[in-house]
């Protein structure tokens, strides 16, 4: 099965959160709170994607109420942080949805993403990911973490599923 064709069955979309959809900085701010800087443009494709029938999941290893807050007002329920077994986790989520393995795709950037990135349909990172995890991905985007490297994935999924039409059901961010 060619790239493009795996592209175009992809049902779920997994994302970690420090160097997928943030740029992997952490703000410290005085009074000990850590900020983190989302992309708007990721935003705006995973909320198209949720309005096109995708499922959007997020596994992270780190936990951050602020981030939470954002994914939920994007739609996205299905937030999983403070996982320390991300594999574990998305084989749970899928027994639950009844999708397989092979219809994911996960995005992640550093080694905790590894294991999980091995069992998925597409294993995709961000441009700037750990060479290992680079190594692994059948999908290396141009963008950075933290900068559409979510949106291209994503983009890219639903205009091969003429899913990216947007005269309708455009998404504010």
């Amino acid at each position: 099965m060619t790239l493009l064709e795996k592209f175009s069955r992809v049902k779920l979309f997994a994302f970690d959160v420090d160097g997928v959809l943030t740029d992997g900085s952490l703000y410290l701010a005085e009074s000990g709170e850590q900020v983190r800087r989302m992309n708007i443009k990721d935003g705006f494709a995973l909320q198209l994607a949720i309005r096109k029938g995708y499922e959007v999941v997020i596994i992270s290893g780190s936990y951050s109420e602020p981030s939470i807050t954002r994914l939920n007002k994007l739609g996205i329920s299905a937030i999983y942080m403070r996982i320390h077994d991300k594999a574990a986790c998305l084989a749970a989520h899928l027994a639950e949805t009844g999708l397989s393995a092979s219809d994911v795709l996960f995005m992640g950037d550093d080694i905790p993403d590894y294991s999980v990135m091995r069992q998925v349909g597409i294993a995709a990172c961000p441009g700037d990911a750990a060479a290992e995890i680079r190594t692994i991905s059948h999908y290396i985007a141009r963008a950075a973490g933290g900068a559409g490297c979510v949106r291209e994935v994503i983009e890219k999924v639903l205009k091969l599923n003429n899913h990216w039409d947007l005269e309708t059901n455009i998404p504010s961010r």
